[in-house]
């Protein structure tokens, strides 16, 4: 299967996609009802110019949100003018990828890892404390062939993560270990479980996002074979 970025950026929105979008001019403006920058922040998807930004800020202050774009790959023309806006940049993302099959080759011990949907309480309490609360759930909750994952380590609940497939990938989010549980393999398991998940659902890539300040769960991702297939962020107003 050959890549894009575009496969991938449009993959991250069929899992984990926001409750509403619709065009206004050149821009997908969305609807993220407290789901995160991911689900509300608005891309450019036709040719645009500097006059066009005021219309999307317009729409996102209707819905009482701060102005918010996403700037993909290519996207600098965007990014210079945001920036001579005020705009700043925040959470650089890195987009990671691996072949399926380079993560179903060992195993998962038993009573490691689950499959689960709907969450059960353990996990909803997981996600909890890494501040994923009900607005994240509902946005699993929109994923069309979605999971839930819960480790267990040490014979305790360890963490929890979210899969969604769609194009062909499975892509993981909102991958949680409990501060006790860290640093003992535990995220390894999960993400082995999501390829043997999205295995079963006929996905052939595994990809995972990662803000770049995040530094340990780069290293984990690099350690596991997957490599930056892309990156993006996103500008923020500042007024």
């Amino acid at each position: 299967m050959s890549l894009q970025i575009a496969d991938l950026y449009a993959t991250t929105e069929a899992t984990w996609p926001p409750a509403r979008a619709w065009r206004a001019g050149p821009w997908m403006l969305r609807d993220g009802q407290g789901g995160g920058k991911r689900v509300s922040a608005a891309t450019a998807e036709a040719e645009f110019s500097d006059a066009d930004i005021p219309e999307a800020e317009a729409a996102m202050r209707r819905m009482g949100e701060v102005p918010l774009f996403m700037i993909r790959a290519g996207e600098a023309a965007l990014d210079a003018m945001l920036e001579a806006r005020g705009y700043s940049v925040i959470d650089p993302v890195n987009v990671y990828v691996a072949p399926i099959s380079a993560l179903t080759t060992e195993p998962i011990p038993r009573v490691t890892t689950f499959c689960i949907w709907e969450p059960l309480a353990i996990m909803l309490e997981i996600w909890a404390q890494g501040a994923i609360g009900p607005a994240r759930i509902a946005v699993m909750a929109r994923a069309r062939t979605r999971t839930g994952i819960l480790a267990r380590w040490n014979e305790k609940p360890a963490g929890v993560a979210f899969a969604a497939v769609a194009n062909r990938i499975c892509m993981v989010h909102a991958v949680e270990v409990l501060p006790h549980q860290r640093k003992q393999g535990v995220a390894r398991w999960i993400m082995r479980q999501a390829a043997f998940w999205g295995a079963s659902q006929g996905a052939e890539t595994l990809a995972v996002l990662c803000t770049r300040a995040n530094t340990g769960a780069n290293a984990l991702y690099s350690s596991l074979g997957f490599t930056v297939a892309g990156q993006y962020h996103y500008r923020v107003s500042q007024d």
